[in-house]
């Protein structure tokens, strides 16, 4: 497909893109928020921990499988029941869900010798031009083959599609009110989905937002679903979209549709009403389908895994070049092989908006970034985030987007090198 010729037609008329973003209660997110809590309480004892933790939930049970190598002991049941607590599935309010009394089971084997020779010696492919001043760096090598998609674009602060992050932000004060008790009687399991009208390939109004909420069946006395229903309408408009938008240059108007709770009720929800996986939100974590994605899941995932480093690392070189003004939108994809330091390519859309040629912000981002996987790690400092930030890092990640966080200190968010890339580009006498 030649998307830069897709992405022109795409300009050229009026189109409408949706995301969508889930609760920190949504089962898939549940599964994240407990392999990410298991990452976080290895690399905070130990920061050479690899670790790979999938899991799965259902009614009544929460099952951890994977393989973990480790030179420390973590209880992995009681990290379990504790992220379970925390997200809210506590009791009568935990709706059918309880960390307490859910069974917890468990099947961890160690990292493969086969994989673990390849990525602690890496093949000898680097090019000539690599930097060998750290033998980590040229030792380590890829954890498994794989690609990798970085995106950013202007439509926002952070510099993230307006869609995901719309939809992150409606998800996240959804837990804010439940939480803080100004809605307390929502539950943990929800979902947003914001759908943008574009014109001429930029946001230009807010076209549908959706909004599905767990909730109790009988909210201040009331019992008759219909007029529960209408309760629980009128407060997510009052506190949770309109605090969403105060802040948003496109705003709701009067021909925007809501539709809240479309199901009619959602009462049973969480891991009782649907089974719930590690890894099965891969867009929700990324771009919202903005981006093209490479397949690899983050959560569970220790640094080694170039699924979880790559993509952060993808994101850091795509916000830089736009931060820098070298483009209005910038997608990076990388590709390893296991046990291979160098990535095998690099590649550099910027769908027809650079202001040079994608191929000169190729050269440029081979010039600036390295992209090894050790070297990616050391300059995140990704093995010693969890410590650095009270053991609980990766699990705040596992809700709520991985790219264009500003809630948290993400390293892959910093435009360090913007100022720096738009004066190898010869722009440094225009505003970025």
């Amino acid at each position: 497909m030649n998307y830069e010729r897709e992405y022109n037609k795409m300009t050229s008329k009026r189109f409408l893109f949706t995301s969508e973003s889930v609760t920190e209660g949504h089962p898939d997110k549940v599964c994240d928020q407990i392999s990410d809590a298991i990452l976080d309480e290895f690399l905070t004892k130990d920061k050479s921990s690899r670790v790979a933790a999938e899991t799965t939930v259902t009614t009544g049970m929460a099952l951890v499988c994977g393989e973990i190598t480790s030179d420390c002991y973590v209880d992995i049941p009681a990290v379990v029941r504790n992220t379970i607590k925390n997200i809210g599935y506590a009791g009568a309010e935990g709706g059918g869900f309880d960390y307490k009394n859910c069974a917890v089971l468990t099947s961890i084997d160690e990292q493969s010798t086969d994989i673990a020779g390849g990525v602690n010696k890496a093949l000898e492919t680097r090019s000539d031009n690599a930097d060998t001043s750290s033998s980590e760096t040229e030792e380590v090598g890829a954890g498994d083959q794989g690609i990798m998609f970085g995106f950013a674009c202007d439509e926002t602060p952070e510099l993230m599609p307006l869609p995901i992050s719309l939809a992150h932000k409606l998800a996240y004060r959804l837990a804010q009110v439940r939480k803080n008790g100004s809605l307390g009687y929502l539950r943990p399991d929800g979902k947003s989905q914001v759908t943008v009208e574009y014109v001429e390939g930029r946001p230009s109004r807010i076209d549908t937002i959706v909004l599905s909420t767990q909730h109790d069946p009988e909210i201040k006395g009331v019992s008759d679903n219909k007029e529960v229903q209408e309760i629980i309408r009128q407060d997510l408009i009052e506190k949770v979209i309109e605090p969403v938008f105060e802040s948003c240059s496109i705003k709701p108007d009067e021909n925007t549709k809501y539709l809240i709770n479309p199901s009619g009720r959602f009462v049973i929800g969480g891991p009782q009403g649907d089974a719930g996986l590690t890894g099965r939100k891969i867009i929700v974590d990324t771009y919202g389908g903005y981006s093209r994605h490479g397949g690899g899941a983050f959560s569970g995932k220790d640094p080694t895994k170039v699924d979880r480093s790559a993509a952060y690392a993808s994101r850091y070189v795509a916000k830089n070049v736009v931060a820098a003004g070298l483009a209005q939108k910038c997608e990076v994809e990388l590709a390893y092989a296991i046990g291979v330091a160098e990535p095998v390519s690099v590649m550099v859309d910027t769908f027809g908006t650079g202001v040079i040629s994608d191929d000169e912000i190729s050269a440029l981002v081979k010039k600036n970034f390295d992209l090894r996987p050790a070297a990616i790690i050391k300059q995140f400092d990704l093995r010693g985030l969890p410590a650095k930030n009270g053991g609980k890092f990766y699990q705040l990640l596992a809700a709520y987007g991985h790219m264009g966080r500003t809630d948290i200190d993400v390293p892959w968010e910093h435009t360090d090198k913007a100022a720096m890339l738009k004066d190898q580009a010869g722009l440094a006498c225009c505003k970025a």
